[in-house]
């Protein structure tokens, strides 16, 4: 658990910034404060107009005064049920608006993290802050502070009305006060520890639940269902066992505070009646039982303000989580100026050091150049640092020290968005969105018509197979496109880059996972979309990059060889041995 989430029963601060949250809302944050108002002074008239009934009207036979108290009573429920049909819609009605715009700060912050947060963060937490702990920070206004609030006033003016009525009687109930609130003191910060630690768990259950889904297959490929069943009981029993504090403390609690409610009563019962019946004093029974429903009015609402205490707590637990991603400063510093319509391409590393952790360098000083229009291939053994040179190209990471250039410019001088729409990256594990073809292709993106993508994929060959599905472009590839084959699922994400007609096209093991037909198609569309345009292809299969300008032979974080196919191999070096290697490997298999 973390520490962060524990400790003040109520974050004054945390609580603070929420309110500012309503800002854009304050017309109808007012108008549930009002009706929290009204319904305090509509709940505590009812008793005033039952004892006046009792004494004034039935006692002294008065039909008139019966009849208008009753008429009386009659526009106060009236009033009552009209305050709470505005209190309970519009409290809903500001809690959700308030975490809708919460939740779109979230995400638009998320889009702007760098790729080293989310290889740090669990998949399932994130999406458990921006999902469930959202709709808890909702219940705040919904069912936590206005409730508190309403219930406090109805308490206050029900004090007042007892003492008005008979002092003595209103001692009587205030003196059993102190042990509710007592007890509602310590239910609270019980609740708050037991809440901390329900988020916790819930969070550790969505995300190994998540994990879990996703990588189905390897589960079962290697028989692991037991083992993965094991774990998830055990995950699932802490979940219980942090919801079982709640309903434990609970328990305690609120027997308690029923038993001093009616104690509360007795008393009252027992007191005005012994004064009337042994002729001490005489007590209206209008007021005792006025009394005894004000002592429902005065404690229930402390038993409910517990309660939704509790629902206010979460609440604060979840903002709170929510809140430390919004002030996590992760995002890339957005802070370039030029934006480029156009770009020729020319990218030039200069003694670039870069690490995903920083005792671990992966890249040592890589310096190399790639003319506009010239198509580069970048080769080595695995964990050689090639895929990290298109990272950092991208600005998905940030660079330790050096400089990365296009078309002479510093990429941290470009705007963002500017640097990555010139360029279009196919990667080896191609991410489809659970959406058409050809939403996956355009990515919605209105200046991509349809027409654009069936004209881009007849020219590279890919539409015959586009077309043969049920549908077409608008077929459903569904989750991370589990409708296609690993060899479709490149072929789409080729044709996504295609379509964006980008001025640099990196191919990262574009060709690593498809069939020899696929790989076929890959190719003729490679040596059509490269015509003219800067290209970074990396490969493992060399056979696939004889035709690139220039290899770059990368070992280790560093470059060993540069040089044509040709070239290389008369060299005899590290590239040669690679080669020959594979080759005698396609032979044997």
């Amino acid at each position: 658990m973390d520490n962060k989430d524990t400790g003040k029963a109520f974050d004054l601060r945390l609580f603070n910034r929420l309110l500012e949250k309503t800002r854009p809302y304050r017309l109808t944050f007012y108008g549930v404060a009002l009706a929290a108002i009204l319904l305090s002074v509509f709940a505590v008239l009812t008793p005033i107009i039952l004892q006046q009934i009792i004494d004034d009207a039935i006692k002294q036979a008065n039909a008139d005064k019966l009849l208008y108290m009753t008429l009386a009573m009659l526009g106060v429920l009236l009033g009552q049920v009209v305050s709470q049909l505005g209190f309970n819609y519009y409290a809903n009605w500001l809690g959700e608006s308030v975490i809708k715009d919460i939740r779109v700060n979230l995400f638009q912050h998320m889009l702007g993290f760098r790729m080293k947060y989310f290889d740090n963060s669990s998949l399932g937490v994130l999406v458990t802050r921006a999902v469930a702990d959202m709709q808890r920070i909702g219940e705040i206004f919904s069912q936590g502070f206005f409730q508190i609030v309403a219930d406090l006033l109805k308490m206050f003016v029900a004090a007042g009305v007892m003492l008005y009525m008979n002092w003595r009687l209103a001692l009587i109930v205030f003196v059993l006060l102190p042990i509710i609130m007592y007890a509602t003191r310590q239910f609270q910060k019980a609740m708050k520890v037991a809440f901390t630690e329900v988020r916790a768990q819930v969070s550790n259950l969505n995300s190994f639940v998540q994990e879990r889904i996703t990588g189905m297959k390897i589960v079962q490929l290697f028989t692991r269902e037991k083992i993965e069943s094991d774990k998830f009981r055990s995950i699932n029993e802490k979940h219980q066992n942090a919801w079982l504090k709640t309903v434990w403390y609970n328990s305690i609690f609120f027997p308690i505070a029923e038993i001093v409610s009616s104690i509360a009563v007795g008393l009252i019962v027992w007191y005005g009646g012994l004064l009337n019946v042994s002729n001490l004093a005489r007590e209206d029974f209008g007021t005792i039982f006025a009394f005894i429903l004000l002592i429902d009015m005065l404690f229930r609402p402390l038993r409910q303000i517990a309660d939704k205490f509790n629902t206010l707590q979460m609440g604060m637990v979840a903002a709170n989580r929510v809140f430390r991603i919004l002030d996590t400063d992760s995002n890339i510093q957005d802070v370039g100026t030029v934006d480029k319509e156009e770009v020729r391409g020319h990218i030039k590393f200069t003694d670039v050091h870069f690490g995903y952790l920083e005792d671990e360098e992966v890249l040592h000083g890589i310096s190399f150049e790639v003319k506009a229009g010239e198509t580069v291939a970048i080769v080595g053994a695995t964990g050689a640092g090639k895929s990290t040179i298109i990272n950092l190209l991208s600005r998905f990471y940030e660079i330790n020290s050096g400089c990365i250039e296009v078309d002479g410019v510093d990429i941290k001088d470009f705007k963002l968005t500017s640097l990555r729409s010139h360029i279009a990256v196919v990667l080896q594990d191609v991410f489809l969105f659970a959406d058409t073809i050809a939403n996956n292709i355009s990515l919605k993106d209105p200046s991509i018509s349809l027409e654009s993508i069936e004209t881009a994929a007849k020219e590279i060959l890919v539409d015959e197979f586009i077309v043969s599905l049920p549908g077409g472009y608008q077929y459903n590839v569904k989750e991370r496109g589990s409708m296609l084959s690993s060899g479709q699922r490149q072929l789409i994400a080729f044709l996504r880059a295609y379509v964006s007609n980008p001025s640099i096209l990196v191919l990262d093991e574009a060709t690593s996972s498809v069939d020899t037909y696929s790989e076929q198609l890959i190719q003729r569309a490679t040596e059509k979309i490269t015509e003219g345009r800067t290209s970074i292809i990396i490969a493992h299969r060399l056979a696939t990059i004889k035709k690139a300008d220039r290899i770059i032979v990368m070992d280790a974080g560093k470059i060993v060889e540069t040089g044509t196919h040709k070239e290389l191999l008369k060299q005899g070096g590290y590239y040669s041995n690679l080669y020959e290697a594979q080759f005698l490997a396609e032979e044997v298999a």
